[in-house]
């Protein structure tokens, strides 16, 4: 059998993180087609099966599991040999990877972009998507997500900047309404209901004087992201659960109003996460200190 190259193995632990050639190309930076042909190959060679291949799924067979546990602290260590070379360099160089949702990925890409302005041999992959994932077994240096899902097990890095849900309706919709003043007056109202990501319809959360109150309220309406529900409310369909940041200019505007204010208190924001136990790249450890910088000013 022909020796693998190291590029072929980076090729199926990314196709094995991503459960599909299209994004684990996309990460590569190759065509899928190709992509395909490499693992292919590999199969071949090893005369073995890696990957079941269906035309919605990628998944790795019980072979390609035992093959892909034994390579990947391997490649782990490689990596982390390039990098203690590349930590004797006067600036860091090389890609980072970051995890976020796409509303964090929306916040960060501010500080992201003054990141690369500052350290231009530094690359950046922001990869937002809605489920939480483990980085370490997917490959990210560090992750981007409320203080409160970020596991315990991570070093986390506040952004600065505190978050806040707000209940919202349009002026038009509390006509002949009276509008509630206690969490428990929702049930007289129409809620529109949002989907999260992992498909889990959002509960409403309200909390004053130490008094926290969870809901799952009744609506005829149920929509697949907290965008749509704000739209919805703003045509007058009801009230709706979602980040005050993404209703501000419709509040400024007078297109919605905010109710059960003193219900929904500020809370922890963003955070930047990675393992505690692994040393930060140069990379990783330069954008940390970016963050924080930023955080100060």
């Amino acid at each position: 059998m022909s020796k693998l190259a190291l590029h072929e193995l980076n090729a199926l632990l990314a196709v094995a993180a991503h459960r599909s050639f299209r994004a684990a190309a996309a990460d590569l930076g190759v065509s899928p087609s190709s992509l395909s042909h490499a693992v292919a190959g590999v199969e071949s060679r090893l005369g073995v099966r890696l990957f079941n291949r269906t035309t919605r799924s990628v998944s790795t067979t019980q072979a390609g599991e035992s093959f892909l546990a034994r390579i990947r602290p391997a490649l782990r260590e490689i990596a982390d040999a390039v990098e203690t070379v590349n930590r004797f360099r006067d600036t860091p160089a090389g890609l980072l990877r970051l995890n976020t949702s796409e509303g964090g990925a929306e916040r960060v890409l501010p500080v992201v972009l003054d990141f690369l302005a500052g350290h231009p041999d530094m690359r950046v992959d922001l990869v937002s998507e809605g489920r939480l994932i483990d980085i370490v077994a997917a490959g990210f240096d560090a992750g981007l997500r409320l203080a409160e899902a970020v596991p315990q097990d991570m070093v986390a890095v506040p952004l600065g900047s505190e978050e806040e849900f707000a209940v919202v309706g349009a002026p038009g919709y509390f006509e002949g309404r009276a509008r509630p003043r206690a969490p428990a007056d929702l049930l007289g109202h129409e809620c529109i209901r949002a989907r999260l990501p992992s498909g889990v319809v959002q509960r409403w959360e309200f909390e004053r004087f130490g008094e926290e109150i969870r809901l799952d309220p009744a609506g005829r309406l149920t929509l697949g992201s907290h965008a749509l529900a704000l739209r919805a409310a703003r045509a007058g369909a009801g009230l709706a659960y979602v980040s005050r940041r993404a209703a501000e200019e419709d509040l400024a505007a007078g297109r919605l109003v905010r109710v059960l204010a003193e219900w929904t208190p500020p809370f922890a924001g963003l955070c930047l996460y990675y393992p505690r136990q692994r040393l930060p790249s140069a990379g990783l450890r330069a954008f940390i200190d970016h963050v924080r910088a930023a955080r100060r000013r």
